[in-house]
C-alpha cells in the first residue's frame, strides 16, 4: 500500500461542506451515547441510606424519643455521616437495634425504650436490608444488597467498566485499520444498543457486570474510531475545531445522564431509557460511507472516487479526478515506491534524556486529565444539594471550555493554556477544601470552575502531544498517551470513594497531581507556529528553541495534513474520554 496524500481534494470538494457537516453530526450524536454509558453509573450505583432488616414483621419502631409504626417515616430525621440506629418491636415481643450494618437482639422485651443497657446479641443482616426509597425506587446497589461488606463489589463496577474502554480501544483500534472504520462504527453501535439494553434485563450481579464490561468495549471502541472517522473526512481547515468538538457532544451525554436520572428512578428502566439513545444511529448508520483515507490506502480507487463524486454532489461543487491527484502525488518527490517503514515500540520514546523525560510528563498531563475529568464528574452527586442539577452543570461547563481551548491556544500557545488549565485546576481543588459543606452552592461552583480547567486541559493534550514528536513516532505517543488517559479514567472512581476517608481526599489529591503537572507543562517545549517536526534532531530543537521566539515557521498546508494523516492512522488515536 502506498502512502497518498489525499488532502487536496478537499480543495476541489470543500473541507468541511453540507456532506461532511451531514456525517459529522450523525456521528457525533453518536458521541453523547459515549458519554451518557461513561457517567451512567453515577446514578446506578447510589448507595441509599439503609439499615438491617429485622428477622420479622414490625409493629413499631421508635428513633430516639420519636414514635412510629413504620420505618420510611424515619429517614428524614437520620443524621448524615452518623450511625443512627433504629429500635423495632416485632409483632412476636422481640426487640431489636438495628444499624446500618449489624442488628442487635435484645434479651429483655418488657419494654421499648431507645436507651438499653441490658445485655444483647448481635447477628449479621442475613434477612436483608431496608432501603429509603424517597430519591430511588432501586439501584443496583439495593438491587444485590451491595451494602457493607459487599460495598467494595459497587466500586468496581465503574473501575471495571473504564477496563472494558481501555480493552475495547485496543480492539477495535486495531480492526479500524485492517477491515474499516465504517464497520466498526456500525458494530460498536450495534454492541452499545444490545449489551446496554442486556445490562437491564440481567437478573444477577455477575451477569450485570458482563454486559457492562461488552458495553464498555463497544463504546471504548467507537469513541477511539469516529474521531479517526470524522478527522478523515474534514479538511485541513476545520480539522482541529470539529475534533476538538466532539468532546461537546460527550458533555452532552452527562446532562442526559442527569436528566435521565431526575425522570427515571428505577436503575434497570434508567439503564434501558439511556441505552435507547443509541437507535437513531442505527437507524442512519448506513448512510456512512468508508473514508477515503482508508480505501485509498487499500488500493480501493472506484469506491474512494464515488466517495468523491457524492461530496462534490451534496457540497455543490465539481468533482475531481481522484486518479489524476494521486498520480501527481505519486510522481511527487516522494517518488513511486513507498518506503520501507521501520517498526517502532515503547523505547523508543525515551530516545534520549530529553525526550524520556518528555513523554513522562506527558503520560503525568493524560493521567490528571483523565482522572480529573472523571472525579469531577463522579463526585458532583456529593456535592450537596440537587445531585442532578450538579451533574448536569458538569457536563454543560465542558462546551464553553473546548471553545476557550480552540480560542486560547493559538493566541497564547498550546503549553501556556494547558500549564494555566492544570495550575488552575489544582488552585481549585484548594478552595474547593475551604468551602463549609453547608455552602453548595459555592461547592458547585468551585466544581464548575474545576471541570472547565481540566476539561480544557483534556481537550488540548492530543493535539499538543501530536505536535511534540517526529512523524516516526507520533501515533505511537498518542497511542500510549490514550492509554495512560483510560489508565486514570480507572483510578478516578477508585479515588472518589476516598472521600469516605476524608470528604476532601479527591480534592487533595488531584491537587497535588494537577498541581505537579502544571509545573512540569512549564518546562515542555511551545509547538505553536513551529512546524512538525519528522527527524529525532527537529524534535530535539523544540528544546533548545523552547525560550526563543525567533526564527517560527509556519507548516505549509501539504506537510501538516500529511502529518496528520499519519497521526489519525494510529491503532490507537482518539480523543479519549
Amino acid at each position: 500500500m502506498g502512502a497518498c496524500n489525499v488532502e487536496p481534494v478537499f480543495d476541489h470538494v470543500g473541507h468541511f461542506g453540507r456532506y461532511q457537516i451531514f456525517l459529522y453530526f450523525i456521528c457525533a450524536f453518536q458521541n453523547i451515547s459515549c458519554g451518557i454509558h461513561y457517567l451512567a453509573s453515577v446514578f446506578l450505583t447510589v448507595s441509599p441510606r439503609h439499615i438491617c432488616r429485622p428477622p420479622g414483621n414490625m409493629s413499631q419502631v421508635l428513633f430516639r424519643n420519636i414514635s412510629s409504626w413504620r420505618s420510611e417515616d424515619i429517614w428524614t430525621l437520620f443524621s448524615t455521616g452518623h450511625e443512627d440506629r433504629l429500635v423495632v418491636q416485632l409483632q412476636d415481643g422481640d426487640i431489636w437495634e438495628l444499624t446500618k450494618c449489624h442488628r442487635f437482639w435484645r434479651d429483655n422485651k418488657s419494654s421499648l425504650n431507645y436507651d438499653y443497657t441490658g445485655h444483647k446479641t448481635s447477628f449479621p443482616c442475613s434477612d436483608g436490608y431496608i432501603y429509603d426509597k424517597s430519591k430511588w425506587n432501586s439501584t443496583v446497589v439495593t438491587e444485590w444488597d451491595l451494602v457493607c461488606n459487599r460495598e467494595w463489589f459497587a466500586r468496581l463496577i465503574q473501575p471495571i467498566f473504564m477496563l472494558g474502554v481501555l480493552l475495547g480501544a485496543v480492539i477495535f483500534g486495531y480492526l479500524s485499520d485492517r477491515i474499516g472504520r465504517r464497520l466498526v462504527l456500525w458494530s460498536t453501535s450495534l454492541g452499545m444498543i444490545f449489551f446496554g439494553v442486556a445490562a437491564g434485563f440481567t437478573f444477577d450481579y455477575y451477569s450485570f457486570m458482563a454486559a457492562r464490561f461488552l458495553l464498555a468495549m463497544a463504546a471504548g471502541g467507537y469513541l477511539v474510531v469516529v474521531f479517526v472517522y470524522v478527522t478523515e473526512f474534514i479538511g485541513l481547515k476545520s480539522r482541529t475545531w470539529a475534533s476538538i468538538h466532539m468532546h461537546s457532544f460527550f458533555a452532552i451525554g452527562a446532562m442526559v445522564v442527569a436528566l435521565t436520572g431526575y425522570l427515571v428512578r428505577t436503575w434497570w428502566i434508567y439503564q434501558i431509557v439511556l441505552s435507547t439513545m443509541t437507535v437513531p444511529f442505527v437507524l442512519c448508520c448506513w448512510m456512512l460511507p468508508e473514508t477515503l483515507f482508508w480505501l485509498v490506502s487499500e488500493g480501493r480507487y472506484e469506491e474512494a472516487q464515488q466517495v468523491v463524486d457524492t461530496i462534490a454532489k451534496w457540497n455543490g461543487t465539481s468533482s475531481c479526478k481522484l486518479a489524476e491527484l494521486l498520480s501527481l502525488d505519486l510522481n511527487g518527490p516522494v517518488g513511486n515506491k513507498p518506503t520501507e517503514v521501520k517498526k517502532h515500540n515503547l523505547l523508543d520514546l525515551f530516545y534520549d534524556w530529553n525526550i524520556g523525560t518528555r513523554t513522562l510528563t506527558l503520560w503525568l498531563i493524560w493521567f490528571t486529565g483523565s482522572l480529573g475529568f472523571y472525579s469531577f464528574s463522579l463526585n458532583s452527586v456529593n456535592l450537596g444539594g440537587n445531585e442532578y442539577l450538579n451533574l448536569f452543570l458538569m457536563g454543560a461547563v465542558e462546551i464553553p471550555a473546548y471553545v476557550f481551548v480552540c480560542v486560547g491556544m493559538n493566541s497564547f500557545g498550546r503549553r501556556n493554556i494547558l500549564a494555566f488549565s492544570l495550575i488552575s485546576t489544582a488552585l481549585i481543588c484548594g478552595v474547593i477544601m475551604v468551602i463549609p459543606n453547608d455552602y453548595h452552592i459555592w461547592s458547585v461552583g468551585a466544581t464548575m470552575a474545576g471541570k472547565f480547567a481540566i476539561g480544557a486541559a483534556f481537550g488540548l493534550i492530543y493535539l499538543y502531544t501530536a505536535e511534540l514528536y517526529p512523524t516516526l513516532v507520533r501515533s505511537l505517543a498518542v497511542g500510549s498517551g490514550s492509554m495512560v488517559c483510560r489508565v486514570g479514567s480507572i483510578v478516578a472512581p477508585l479515588c472518589v470513594s476516598l472521600s469516605s476517608v476524608w470528604i476532601f481526599m479527591p480534592q487533595l489529591l488531584l491537587g497535588i497531581v494537577a498541581f505537579v503537572s502544571g509545573v512540569l507543562t512549564l518546562m515542555l517545549p511551545e509547538t505553536l507556529g513551529k512546524p512538525l517536526a519528522t527527524t529525532w534532531e527537529e524534535a530535539a530543537k523544540l528544546d533548545a528553541a523552547k525560550d526563543s521566539s525567533s526564527g517560527e515557521l509556519l507548516p505549509t498546508a501539504n506537510s501538516t495534513a500529511l502529518e496528520e494523516r499519519e497521526v489519525i492512522h494510529s491503532e490507537d488515536a482518539g480523543l479519549s474520554e
